[in-house]
């Protein structure tokens, strides 16, 4: 799962196996690597859980190791096999060195731990108590189910300080929104849907920051925003991060032609709401983010080849257009961001997540 690191020979299995013996081979695993070579030593910076399908775990593996220096620490899969009553179990470790290399003395290559145990439906009520001994203790555990597995998510939420979620895998945005949020009541969650636009936040934010452009925010008459036809919740909480940022109280969008429309309302109007589909784009994300405000500026953001293309048109109707270079981070980037996010925290999303399910409500 590290793409072209060097995995060591270091691997166990054994199946109709237990958390505990999981467990006691990863010490030995480790104790084993270390005496062979000193210069090896655990990477401890946080755990990640993650709760998938067994027949898409591959996928999933593709996805995480394509996510660069936020590999976690020790990675713990749960692949669920529809009728299996036993526990199989693979553990393995990964160091951070090119293939064929040897550490030298006083060097240091740290070592990822990867454990898969492949589980049964019956087991996910009580999944907790197979992961519990495996999680390293005093270390930030975040948990991802991409596939679903609430039920497992709901065992295992006491042992997780961060819940990854993606809003926008779920087919009822309302739905997926609210899950989010009732999540956040017990852990920090981490939105993919909320960092794909963080280009477009950033970009938006850029371009009010000059001070003579400030009074514009107060005067912000239309919205429109166009975007993959899957990732309705992104287009949500960018305008959910625009009404709390800005203080707008919007109201329940409702469709027209194939179109979201509604509106906020400002201290000083209302602000006209768009969000719509585009089924042109291949990649989940926004397409496009318009505004215009009520003295005549006009300013939009398109997604293309190397970034965001930016397009701006002033009061006296001058125009200008420039490329906002390295703002895609990409569908493995974004993960990876996730993963960094375990360690931080953004005040904004939940404010942002509330106001777009005013949206839905």
């Amino acid at each position: 799962m590290e793409g072209d690191l060097t995995a060591s020979d270091a691997v166990w299995s054994e199946r109709d196996t237990s958390p505990g013996a999981i467990e006691a081979a990863l010490r030995e695993l480790l104790r084993a690597q270390h005496a062979e070579n000193a210069s090896f030593v655990p990477a401890r910076v946080l755990n990640l859980v993650v709760v998938v399908d067994a027949q898409w775990s591959g996928e999933i593996a593709n996805r995480l190791a394509k996510v660069g220096r936020f590999h976690p620490s020790r990675t713990i899969v749960c692949a669920v096999e529809p009728g299996r009553t036993t526990l199989d179990a693979v553990a393995s470790l990964t160091g951070d060195i090119e293939a064929g290399e040897i550490p030298k003395p006083g060097d240091v290559a740290l070592i990822r731990e990867l454990v898969v145990v492949r589980c049964g439906e019956r087991h996910l009520a009580h999944l907790d108590t197979v992961v519990d001994p495996l999680v390293v203790t005093d270390l930030v555990t975040v948990l991802w189910a991409p596939h679903g597995h609430r039920e497992a998510v709901d065992s295992l939420l006491h042992l997780a300080q961060v819940v990854l979620v993606d809003s926008v895998d779920e087919p009822d945005v309302k739905e997926a929104l609210g899950r989010a949020r009732e999540l956040s009541d017990e852990a920090y969650v981490v939105d993919l849907a909320w960092l794909r636009s963080t280009p477009w936040r950033e970009r938006i934010a850029a371009t009010f920051d000059p001070t003579r452009l400030r009074p514009d925010l107060q005067t912000i008459s239309r919205i429109g925003i166009r975007h993959h036809p899957d990732s309705e919740a992104a287009a949500l909480l960018l305008v959910g991060w625009m009404a709390a940022r800005l203080d707008w109280q919007p109201s329940r969008l409702v469709p027209r032609n194939g179109t979201m429309v509604g509106q906020a309302h400002a201290r000083r109007q209302d602000v006209a709401l768009s969000l719509e589909p585009a089924p042109e784009l291949s990649t989940r994300g926004l397409a496009s983010v318009e505004f215009e405000t009520a003295g005549g500026r006009w300013f939009k953001l398109d997604r293309g080849p190397g970034g965001l293309k930016a397009h701006y048109r002033h009061t006296r109707g001058t125009e200008r257009e420039w490329t906002v270079l390295g703002a895609s981070r990409g569908e493995a980037g974004i993960l990876g961001e996730g993963i960094r996010q375990a360690l931080l925290r953004d005040p904004t999303y939940k404010p942002a997540l509330e106001k777009a399910l005013t949206l839905t409500r």
